[in-house]
């Protein structure tokens, strides 16, 4: 993106921009202790790789470096105010755009150069085993000719493990703001390796679930589906961001040790890019399984139900026909047992064989109808 304002040559602002950081103490009663909670992690000076100082304020810090103008800086916020980071624009010329994106979280990966300030986002992740899930951060990194100003909205990563890295190695350190900002990168993405170890641990046992019959493996694979798309959206543009760092390398005389380094971790970023958008795809694969199967038990389900009630029909035929052919020698039988003594048939000597015989014959051709249909 090209600079928006005017930038003639590198420069310090006055001296007053920084101290208006440190406003003179207040006659009202003090804010509550959570308002005065300072948001600088550390602030650091080195020179030739040596650690120098640690000042405890931003203006400590801007008067130190002014005192050692062949020193770097290395700040670090942790959720700044508004007035910290205008503060720090005015000492090191940051640009309005990129401060504006420092101050809010849920900015895109990316990679923008003002001037002779390089502004870097970054999207940390780390795994949460007693979660079983990906927890992100987000990081603001700016990059000038002297100072590297780290801005981290979240847990991740751990840039005290990468400030003692560097320390430990003053030759790298030694090499300015883009060693650092190497290291950065590194530790970002050498912090996505537990991650994908994680997620692959996570869908090994979510194919166990899913051929298991595991009713609620569905959402688990919903679930863990949306966190490997944020994790695509903090991987896949780091790639084109250190490919683009690699392409400056002539033009801003970048040390060949430095490439190689960075090369290393475009390297491992390709890598995890590719491991996960291959989860994503297995995700989806096994998604398509899951619904398979849980058709194919619903099927199952439903044709034990068809046929429980097919066999339940069959048994009420068999009861209704048995029911019927009861039902005609009944009839006859209660028919006659009526006491009136006008009833032609009481007196008839054939009576009683007829009655006889008829529910005989009403029985029979009962029973040979029904044997016919399958009833009995």
């Amino acid at each position: 993106m090209s600079d928006r304002r005017p930038r003639a040559t590198w420069r310090r602002q006055p001296e007053q921009p920084a101290h208006a950081h440190q406003s003179s103490a207040p006659t009202t009663p003090a804010s509550p202790p959570e308002e005065q909670k300072p948001s600088v992690v550390q602030a650091t000076l080195y020179r030739d790789g040596r650690h120098v100082s640690s000042p405890t304020t931003l203006a400590e810090t801007f008067r130190q470096l002014r005192e050692h103008p062949d020193g770097m800086a290395w700040i670090g916020l942790h959720r700044p105010t508004e007035k910290e980071l205008h503060s720090l624009a005015a000492e090191f010329d940051l640009h309005e755009l990129a401060v504006e994106d420092a101050m809010e979280a849920h900015q895109r990966p990316k990679l923008e150069r003002y001037g002779d300030t390089l502004f870097v986002v970054l999207r940390a992740a780390r795994y949460l085993d007693a979660q079983e899930e990906v927890d992100f951060g987000e990081l603001h990194v700016f990059v000038g000719p002297d100072f590297v100003i780290t801005v981290r909205h979240g847990a991740a990563p751990d840039l005290s493990a990468v400030r003692r890295r560097m320390e430990e190695d003053p030759d790298l350190l030694a090499l300015g703001p883009e060693a650092v900002l190497y290291a950065i990168l590194d530790a970002v993405v050498d912090g996505y390796a537990p991650v994908v170890a994680g997620v692959q641990n996570d869908i090994d046992e979510i194919e166990t679930e899913v051929f298991g019959g595991d009713p609620a493996v569905s959402r688990r694979i919903y679930e863990l589906s949306r966190e490997m798309v944020e994790f695509q959206r903090a991987t896949r543009p780091l790639v084109g961001m250190l490919h683009g760092l690699m392409a400056g390398f002539a033009k801003y005389g970048t040390d060949e040790e430095l490439q190689r380094y960075l090369r290393d971790v475009a390297d491992h970023v390709t890598h995890t890019s590719e491991r996960v958008d291959g989860f994503r795809q297995a995700l989806t694969e096994i998604l398509t399984v899951n619904g398979t199967l849980v058709t194919q038990q619903q099927n199952a389900e439903m044709r034990a139900l068809a046929e429980a009630g097919f066999e339940q029909n069959e048994e009420i035929k068999k009861i209704s026909s048995w029911a019927a052919i009861l039902f005609a020698p009944t009839l006859v039988g209660t028919i006659y047992g009526m006491n009136f003594d006008t009833m032609p048939e009481l007196h008839w000597a054939a009576g009683y064989p007829f009655a006889i015989l008829l529910m005989a014959v009403v029985c029979t051709s009962l029973y040979v109808i029904f044997k016919k249909r399958d009833w009995l």
